[in-house]
């Protein structure tokens, strides 16, 4: 998800409905984080601007490839520790991405149909594929809202229209907070949307770690050169800092492949530049 400009429109859901953001250009020249990210995990929806990015990223920091793949699994480990073991039947998923394998919708109704999730998200890219994100069970909902991260009061207001905010909500923030620069107060964003949800409520969060490997943020930097939205690597404590007032989950903010991990899980062994953790509103 970019961390600039919002456009209008109320949450999309499934039923003869246009694709959001059809019509909405964008330029394929310079390299968008949402479509690196679909190359890395083996994806069609990239142009040679973005793999061109990826693969100097790829050179630098190779395990990038590992961590993406791991990040997906840990959204798949995380949506069914919530509908399973903690009883979520609602998903509120800002800065969704290109579709991929097993997204959010899926993992959660295949467990417990009719669970309702809401996408968020202002890329170009992604709102061309908002039908494919709006493909959810018939006994649940699944809606999408074009909305900028910045923009809570729009995101929260428009959510309301298919979630019910007075029962507990996960709200999804992976490959999202990386995305938005210190300048607007990631943390703040943050606050102001879980403050909205009620006790009882989750935050998952992905996020890359600027202090496991020293060649992410060189990579990250050589990235920032070219693209035209900046990424930013934060430490442990940093990432921490996103849980204030949250019970985390056992493990805690651990690298996130060592969250709840399963036999031959992805990265197993291994050091990740990548941090996941689930908090638990009281």
């Amino acid at each position: 998800m970019s961390a600039a400009g919002s456009a209008g429109g109320s949450a999309k859901r499934m039923g003869g409905q246009e694709p959001a953001g059809k019509s909405v250009p964008f330029d394929t020249s310079v390299p968008h984080i949402a479509r690196v990210y679909d190359y890395w995990l083996g994806g069609k929806d990239n142009f040679e601007a973005d793999r061109v990015a990826a693969e100097q990223v790829v050179a630098t920091f190779p395990d990038v490839l590992v961590s993406v793949r791991a990040q997906r699994a840990f959204l798949g480990r995380a949506v069914h520790y919530l509908v399973e073991e903690a009883g979520i039947r609602q998903f509120l998923d800002i800065g969704t991405g290109l579709p991929a394998g097993n997204n959010t919708h899926e993992v959660a109704q295949k467990i417990a149909p009719e669970t309702r999730v809401v996408y968020v998200d202002n890329d170009p890219i992604v709102l061309l594929h908002a039908r494919t994100l709006l493909a959810g069970s018939p006994q649940g909902a699944t809606a999408y809202i074009d909305a900028d991260f910045r923009d809570t009061g729009k995101i929260l207001a428009e959510a309301a229209g298919v979630l019910d905010f007075s029962q507990p909500v996960a709200v999804m923030m992976l490959g999202l907070l990386h995305c938005i620069p210190d300048e607007y107060d990631p943390a703040a964003l943050v606050a102001r949307v879980m403050a909205a949800v009620s006790p009882g409520s989750y935050l998952v969060i992905a996020h890359p770690a600027s202090d496991v490997a020293e060649q992410l943020s060189r990579s990250m930097g050589d990235y920032n050169k070219q693209a035209a939205a900046p990424l930013t690597a934060r430490s442990y404590a940093e990432v921490s800092q996103f849980f204030v007032g949250l019970d985390l989950v056992e493990p805690g903010l651990v690298q996130l492949h060592r969250w709840r991990p399963g036999t031959g899980e992805v990265g197993e062994g291994r050091e990740l530049a990548n941090y996941g953790g689930v908090g638990r509103k009281p």
